[in-house]
């Protein structure tokens, strides 16, 4: 699920590249949210 989540934000994200003047900073925090989201999963499974 999460997986899936990461996916449609970078994928929105490459969208936004090619849409930067409509868009603005949403393209920025997407990529943000994803990141974040990346990180979480990492940590998350290293406790096992």
């Amino acid at each position: 699920m999460l997986w899936t989540i990461v996916i449609v934000i970078l994928a929105l994200w490459l969208l936004g590249v090619f849409t930067a003047t409509t868009m603005g900073g949403v393209i920025h925090v997407l990529l943000v949210i994803a990141i974040v989201l990346i990180l979480i999963q990492v940590i998350q499974g290293r406790r096992v």
